[in-house]
């Protein structure tokens, strides 16, 4: 199996990776779609969000049935960690693998793995949160099944890199 780390936007090159605006309703922030004829395995997943002070927010990692509408990500985004890995197999498309969801989908079944609660602070500090699963409780995603990270915070403004790293 090979392992990957794909982010909530473009492959980062001559820019820094660009941090994403939450908006005020549930929002997903990074999917990647599974081929029909391979599953895959998380093995972390974390974020970076500043949270403006006061406000209260949850993400959540969890596996859906029915895909977001998203931005397409390119194959150089579903980055190999081994550089003599091939390309994911991942499937990519506005329907499939991407990031910033322009619309949720109606979904009938979900799988939570983890779900953070965001703490009100007083300062609006930055959050930084990463869990790496235990080789034991490692999530496995289903073929054509799609994986989500969904912010819901109450305002907008609020900015957030995500991140996942899973072996197909």
């Amino acid at each position: 199996m090979h392992e990957y780390k794909t982010y909530n936007g473009p492959m980062a090159t001559t820019a820094a990776q660009a941090a994403v605006g939450t908006g005020t309703a549930i929002k997903t922030m990074l999917q990647l779609a599974t081929p029909a004829t391979r599953q895959l395995q998380i093995i972390s997943w974390g974020f970076t969000i500043s949270e403006p002070a006061g406000a209260v927010g949850e993400i959540e990692l969890l596996q859906t049935d029915v895909a977001a509408t998203v931005t397409a990500h390119v194959a150089s985004g579903v980055q190999p960690l081994d550089p003599n890995a091939p390309a994911s197999l991942l499937t990519l498309g506005a329907a499939a693998t991407g990031y910033t969801a322009s619309a949720e989908g109606a979904i009938t079944a979900t799988r939570m793995f983890d779900v953070v609660r965001l703490p009100a602070t007083a300062t609006g500090t930055p959050m930084v949160y990463a869990y790496q699963f235990m080789p034991d409780e490692r999530p496995i995603i289903a073929v054509s099944k799609f994986l989500r990270v969904r912010a819901t915070t109450p305002t907008s403004g609020v900015n957030m890199v995500c991140w996942v790293c899973h072996k197909e």
